[in-house]
């Protein structure tokens, strides 16, 4: 580790020890520390498998097969990722009552597998490790969605009432989970320091979070590889492996 890296990390030990609330903020970065591909970078597999926009899925049986094929595809690419050191870093900072909840706009589950609550996890963009139906919102689990895709060959239907089965993410085109984003609003409202990890902070609206903390008064840290639009705004900015960095923070 650097002087100038150690210094920094110190700097944030102390911001977040003097906050009164941090709201944690979470992007890709945080889970490609643990093998789970982003979806911007050069030759990245979702360029091969890329999600089927939400009106195609509704509209074709045939994109629906399309979108599972893809699905599993990518699941068995990162199917025994770990949390990181990153995700355990999190997951002290909230468990030292610190960090109420994290904001994510990861799919992959593994802020839950880290040990945090559904209640800890705001998922901006939904999960990827089960199914919801779009008509009754009845919860089905992957391997049986598996089982009976791979079996037929047929995009799988609600047990319950026969609608359409999607992956529990928000695909292109879909509204934004209102629950979630009422939640990451009120924590980003709340909070006087934003730690924003691993995002390009380059989508909308999850983006639009961290600028809004900045603007109601909050300080802002960004923790990311590289840089960002918002790193000028920032009040620290970490460019350096996210487990690095809130390893600090492990207890």
């Amino acid at each position: 580790m650097t002087e100038n890296l150690a210094t920094s990390i110190a700097t944030l030990q102390e911001m977040i020890q003097d906050a009164r609330i941090v709201a944690g903020f979470t992007g890709a970065g945080i889970s490609t520390e643990s093998g789970v591909p982003d979806f911007r970078s050069p030759n990245s597999p979702w360029m091969h498998n890329k999600p089927i926009p939400f009106q195609h899925f509704v509209q074709s049986a045939e994109a629906r097969q399309e979108a599972w094929r893809r699905k599993f595809v990518m699941d068995d690419l990162y199917r025994e990722a770990q949390p990181s050191q990153g995700h355990i870093g999190i997951a002290s900072l909230i468990a030292s009552g610190r960090m109420p909840a994290v904001i994510t706009q990861n799919i992959d589950g593994l802020h839950q597998a880290s040990g945090l609550s559904e209640e800890q996890v705001i998922e901006l963009h939904g999960n990827g490790t089960y199914a919801k139906c779009l008509s009754c919102g009845r919860r089905h689990e992957l391997d049986w969605v598996r089982r009976h895709f791979e079996g037929n060959g047929e995009p799988p239907e609600c047990i319950n009432c026969g609608g359409i089965l999607k992956s529990a993410t928000v695909s292109f085109g879909q509204a934004m989970p209102e629950e979630a984003m009422r939640r990451a609003q009120k924590l980003t409202a709340s909070c006087d320091l934003f730690l924003a990890v691993g995002s390009s902070l380059v989508v909308y609206p999850a983006a639009a979070f961290p600028a809004f903390a900045k603007e109601n008064g909050a300080q802002l840290v960004i923790v990311n590889r590289e840089p960002t639009p918002l790193d000028e705004m920032a009040d620290l900015v970490i460019h350096a492996e996210i487990g690095t960095v809130l390893s600090a923070f492990v207890s």
